[in-house]
């Protein structure tokens, strides 16, 4: 049987790399899913905040689990981000929920503005 599968939003990486115990059902017991620009985001935040060595490592730790994304994609993703206008969503996020809705699995968040929306399992 295959292990349950989300798509892991910056903000849910961040927890995992912090060992944040709210993230701990998530970290190496479902199947993950990103783009590089959440690993971009990841990558940039780990630098900020514990250095090259651990952003470099965290980078090549999730690089496997990166999906493409594609024209469709970048066009829904755009209409979503342009009917929620209202909540300041940034582009990567539009980009993630919506692939995480065409690939039917969850989006995993702890980002305020998607608490309470269909297919987001929100955790902080």
């Amino acid at each position: 049987m295959e292990p349950l599968k989300f798509f892991f939003d910056t903000y849910a990486l961040v927890e995992i790399t912090k060992a944040n115990p709210n993230y701990r059902p998530y970290a190496g017991k479902v199947g993950i899913m990103l783009t590089k620009l959440n690993l971009m985001e990841l990558h940039y935040s780990l630098l900020r905040e514990v250095g090259k060595e651990a952003a470099d490592k965290a980078y090549e730790e999730f690089l496997p689990f990166v999906v493409e994304i594609t024209d469709e994609v970048i066009k829904v993703a755009n209409e979503f981000k342009f009917h929620n206008s209202r909540l300041k969503l940034s582009y990567v996020d539009c980009i993630g929920y919506t692939i995480a809705r065409i690939t039917e699995i969850p989006f995993l968040t702890g980002d305020s503005p998607f608490e309470g929306m269909e297919n987001v399992e929100f955790v902080k």
